[in-house]
């Protein structure tokens, strides 16, 4: 296995389309379960910020907490994309898909017409 400076790799996620973000004022982080909380104390929090979306990468000491202290669980907001029929044509000239399908892949992309569009040609395999 090859070694790679952190600066390397950081330039080589940028190239890839990934952006990296490291924050370095973070306390603590708590995960909560269905029966337990984790709680994660001195954490080291990396973001990658790709498309619309962000995957944490958190690493620390780990301790678990009864479900008591949870607080009561949010309802999800539903999110209003609001999607172009230009935007819709444009998928799927450059996929082959029908109007549903093009639609479809740009409301779960959240709009990004790059995502939808390799969504769509990495289902088709």
């Amino acid at each position: 296995m090859f070694s790679m400076s952190p600066r390397e790799l950081k330039r080589m996620l940028k190239k890839m389309g990934i952006d990296v973000e490291e924050y370095s004022d973070v306390d603590r982080v708590e995960i909560f379960l269905k029966n337990k909380k984790l709680v994660i104390t001195s954490p080291q929090v990396v973001a990658f910020k790709t498309g619309g979306q962000v995957a944490f990468q958190i690493s620390g000491v780990v301790r678990e907490e009864e479900a008591s202290a949870q607080p009561a669980p949010q309802q999800p907001v539903a999110e209003e994309v609001k999607i172009s029929e230009e935007d819709i044509r444009f998928v799927m000239e450059q996929t082959g898909v029908s109007y549903e399908e093009a639609r479809k892949a740009l409301v779960n992309s959240k709009g990004d017409i790059i995502q939808a569009i390799l969504a769509i040609k990495s289902a088709k395999g």
